[in-house]
């Protein structure tokens, strides 16, 4: 029976991801929308602006985070970049890398892509191990980047300045255009990485992105990991084998790795009641898939109504400031 429901319970997974792209996408289109009517200058219907938008912003939400922690200030022009940021932050905490796995949409598409690849091919490929872990640490090198460039060099001065600056104001314009009007190169570097996601399982998320990375890190500390019954164990590998990050579960009793997104697979594919599961450490019992996809809403959910009922959610620019700033958007940065 537990086997049953657990294979039922982990439907909900890329039920939870495609629900979420597709809420992506709206709001995306609804941004697009609202841009079109103060770049034509009044002449197309007002549409609301969605702050989610500001997800796409991890950079300057990670700038926010220091003015923030050093100046006492919260963000007032992009503050659900923060607050987005913050709760991305406490679910991997909580519930480790589940962001990656549940709601991320380029996570979303990338398992699409490999999936894909699977089909076609009949398997996916698998890098060199003495190649895999050099370019695993391409991630935290790129991490490390921005950690020093942010965190360590940027003065609470210049932060502010940047929060005050044009450039930041129109920072969600200009991601809108990398998507909508990519530059040669970036389409190019974007085809490319999805060539590869076709055939090696999550290229994006497991060799370049310093947002996983840094999410990987603070799961680290998360209570809830999967853990591995030796005395319900039947060593078949199966976990081994579904597990997309090539984890080594078969062999470990808690899963400690930042490279686990506790996407569950391994615990689907389980065949043995109380071999594998998501539990406490002082907890015996298991959660359910259905339990975990709670938290991981909930937590999502938490963090978001926090930042609208506290404020921190709408941007301070005013009707005014978007005319004068969104139409001369191109210019700002360079």
């Amino acid at each position: 029976m537990e086997i049953r429901i657990l294979k039922k319970t982990t439907v909900l997974r890329p039920l939870v991801q495609w629900l979420f792209l597709a809420w992506c996408l709206f709001l995306g289109v609804q941004f697009s929308l609202f841009v079109h009517h103060y770049r034509s200058f009044g002449q197309t219907p007002d549409y609301w602006r969605p702050p989610g938008v500001e997800g796409f912003l991890p950079i300057g939400a990670l700038v926010s985070l220091k003015h923030w922690l050093v100046n006492g200030e919260f963000d007032t022009v992009h503050p659900a970049a923060l607050v987005l940021l913050l709760t991305f932050f406490a679910m991997a905490l909580l519930a480790k890398k589940s962001f990656c796995s549940w709601l991320c949409p380029v996570g979303t598409l990338e398992e699409a892509l490999w999936k894909l690849g699977r089909k076609l091919c009949g398997r996916n490929l698998v890098i060199w191990r003495w190649l895999d872990i050099p370019l695993r640490t391409l991630k935290y090198a790129l991490l490390l980047f921005f950690f020093k460039l942010i965190i360590i060099d940027m003065p609470a001065a210049v932060l502010r300045g940047f929060l005050a600056s044009p450039y930041w104001a129109v920072a969600d314009v200009r991601m809108l255009d990398f998507f909508i009007r990519p530059s040669g190169l970036s389409l190019a570097i974007i085809l490319g990485l999805a060539v590869l996601s076709v055939f090696y399982r999550n290229f994006w998320c497991r060799y370049l992105c310093p947002y996983g990375a840094l999410l990987g890190l603070l799961s680290m500390l998360s209570p809830l990991k999967i853990r591995r019954s030796e005395l319900h164990c039947i060593d078949c590998g199966a976990c081994s084998r579904a597990c997309p990050a090539q984890l080594p579960v078969q062999h470990r009793q808690v899963i400690r790795s930042p490279e686990c997104t506790a996407c569950l697979n391994c615990v689907s594919v389980c065949p043995q009641p109380g071999a594998l599961a998501v539990r406490l450490s002082f907890w015996q019992r298991s959660l359910p898939g259905w339990g975990f996809a709670l938290v991981v809403l909930l937590l999502f959910a938490a963090g978001v109504s926090t930042g609208m009922l506290s404020g921190h959610w709408h941007s301070s620019l005013t009707p005014q400031d978007f005319q004068r700033l969104i139409p001369l958007a191109d210019r700002f940065g360079h």
